[in-house]
């Protein structure tokens, strides 16, 4: 868990109840013209300042979902309000007060960074008088300003994402949908674009991220989402999903790997230790241990097989993953295209 989420995490816990309700969703569907149930049920509980992350496989039904909550789809049953508003009655106040980033790069390639947000800044009726102030300040959020009066179609993937994510912040949302932002872009310019997500997040804006990047969502959300054929199957903190689908594993080598020295070590786990301990093999070096609490527990652990005269010459401590969440709560169904990306017949989608 990085410190931002455990900051997330301890504020989440501590004024939930005060918190309001940025994004919220009740049991929404979206049934297309041909029948297709792309959502079936879905509720969201998304509270200000929170980095929520929506995942799920290929045909899970995410890109539908995002383009509900952002008004490109009006749901077939059930109500979606964001920042208060709903997006039936209100939708051009829901749109006014959003910031939404798509999967297609929408900037405008044969202009400029500075060229891109001017226009960004009329679309969204910034203040004549606050543009340039704006323009120079998005440019540093996303370290654009020294290729500020280039052409961007002289860019890089990550660098023309970089200015995708400014173009979208120009009136400052209070929330903003991401969705698989990052998709194609190398490792590096993965991890700038995360920074800046980051940065808006930590700034108080609500992020609301779909993704196929298990280590994205890992390494930025306070919560996750996980969509399984139309519905919500799991929801929690990435360290909560993972405690539910397996234990930590301590492998343990040891100087002296006889069997009766082997037999004496796994006594004093199974007696003597504090370890949660759920299984136990023997290893040709050693032993491999199964137990909730093997991280906090092994200094203990070492002490007392130290002090039997038994000498570990390595150890290795390994955690669930969310590689191992999304495959034994997710599944591995929907192996199909997203229905939002297959568009089988337009419903009610609203064109802006």
């Amino acid at each position: 868990m990085t410190l931002q989420q455990a900051r997330h995490q301890s504020e989440t816990e501590a004024d939930s109840s005060e918190r309001h309700t940025a994004i919220g969703a009740e049991d929404v569907h979206v049934t297309y013209d041909d029948g297709t149930a792309a959502v079936r049920g879905v509720s969201l509980d998304v509270k200000e300042g929170e980095f929520f992350g929506f995942l799920g496989p290929n045909g899970a039904g995410k890109t539908t979902t995002i383009k509900t909550l952002v008004t490109l789809l009006y749901p077939t049953q059930g109500a979606v309000r964001i920042n208060g508003y709903d997006t039936k009655a209100d939708p051009q106040a829901v749109r006014e007060s959003i910031g939404y980033m798509a999967q297609e790069t929408s900037i405008d390639f044969e202009l400029t960074p500075r060229e891109n947000l001017r226009v960004a800044c009329r679309m969204y009726g910034v203040p004549r008088e606050e543009r340039a102030d704006r323009i120079e300040e998005l440019l540093d959020l996303v370290d654009l300003r020294d290729v500020a009066d280039k052409r961007a179609e002289t860019f890089s993937g990550g660098m023309q994402k970089r200015l995708d994510t400014a173009t979208v912040l120009v009136h400052r949302p209070p929330v903003v949908f991401l969705d698989e932002p990052t998709t194609g872009l190398d490792p590096e310019a993965r991890l700038r674009v995360w920074n800046y997500f980051e940065k808006i997040n930590d700034q108080g804006t609500t992020v609301f991220l779909t993704t196929q990047y298990l280590e994205e969502a890992n390494e930025l959300c306070d919560r996750l989402a996980i969509l399984q054929e139309g519905q919500i199957t799991h929801t929690g903190t990435p360290a909560a999903l993972k405690s539910a689908v397996g234990t930590e594993t301590l492998t343990l080598a040891l100087d002296d790997p006889s069997q009766e020295n082997r037999r004496r070590a796994r006594n004093i786990v199974r007696q003597r230790s504090a370890l949660d301990t759920t299984a136990i093999e023997r290893t040709a070096d050693g032993l491999r241990i199964e137990a909730d609490n093997a991280r906090s527990a092994t200094s203990d652990l070492f002490t007392e097989l130290s002090a039997a005269g038994i000498t570990i010459t390595d150890f290795d401590i390994q955690s669930p993953t969310l590689d191992d969440v999304f495959l034994t709560l997710a599944g591995e169904k929907g192996e199909g295209k997203d229905s939002a990306d297959s568009e089988p017949t337009s419903v009610q989608e609203v064109v802006r």
